[in-house]
């Protein structure tokens, strides 16, 4: 099975502040099946969901900062089933060297899984590269999991090449906890992301893992742009992307 295309919509921020529909409208008509949300621009929850419906697009998951989910829950999580997301992603925790304030934030995660779990929700962890360097001798992310096995991993490929892992035995050892990969393409010098196909990470390689992981999406994602606007860029991406699946199909 051929995991879908989403977005995440960090990418096109700025066109997200000018004007949010307009921009999920580009985002449908450039080919993406869904988009990961990364806010809602004072969107109402009902609106949005008329809106995503009209369009076509589906909800792939949205990134929601730790401390959104901590305290606003209540009104977190009920947006969030009006628009029809099952996918909480926690983007982003950083305790640089203190091992300890780690292990209480995993403590809470796990609390907040079960949460989730009961609202027919699933809690992700979007990595970067310092989880892997932070503390000393500890790959965070395994900590993570051995801790709250429920817990799935939204992998960003970028970042654990970043981080210079044997990505591949990283990720088969990982397996049974990974549920999305964030597809972000990396040019070497100066190293930061760029259109698919333009950089130097195997990205066929990482699309036939997904699917023999069966994941669900690709998420695509772009932070740095050279030459092409963030709409242009995500354009491209999104032709390259899915003319390599077809290739590996």
């Amino acid at each position: 099975m051929n995991p879908k295309i989403a977005l995440q919509l960090w990418s096109v921020k700025e066109d997200c502040q000018k004007d949010f529909k307009q921009t999920l409208k580009e985002v449908k008509e450039a080919g993406y099946a869904g988009v990961e949300f990364a806010g809602y621009y004072d969107l109402p929850a009902e609106e949005l969901k008329a809106y995503i419906l009209e369009l076509g697009l589906e909800v792939a998951g949205s990134h929601i900062p730790y401390e959104k989910l901590a305290n606003d829950y209540e009104a977190t999580i009920a947006y969030e089933k009006i628009i029809g997301n099952t996918r909480i992603v926690v983007p982003y925790m950083t305790f640089p060297g203190d091992f300890d304030a780690w292990k209480q934030f995993v403590s809470e995660l796990k609390e907040l899984s079960q949460k989730l779990q009961a609202q027919g929700m699933t809690l992700y962890y979007h990595n970067h590269s310092h989880e892997f360097k932070e503390v000393e001798g500890v790959d965070l992310l395994n900590y993570m999991v051995t801790e709250v096995p429920e817990l799935k991993l939204e992998v960003d490929l970028y970042w654990l090449h970043d981080a210079e892992l044997p990505v591949n035995d990283w990720l088969d050892q990982h397996q049974a906890n990974i549920g999305l990969f964030h597809v972000k393409e990396m040019q070497e010098d100066p190293r930061e992301s760029t259109e698919i196909g333009k950089g130097i990470l195997p990205i066929v390689d990482y699309i036939k893992t997904a699917q023999a992981f069966g994941l669900p999406w690709l998420v695509v994602e772009q932070e740095a742009f050279q030459t092409l606007t963030p709409m242009e860029a995500v354009k491209e991406d999104y032709i390259a992307l899915a003319q390599m699946i077809e290739g590996v199909s």
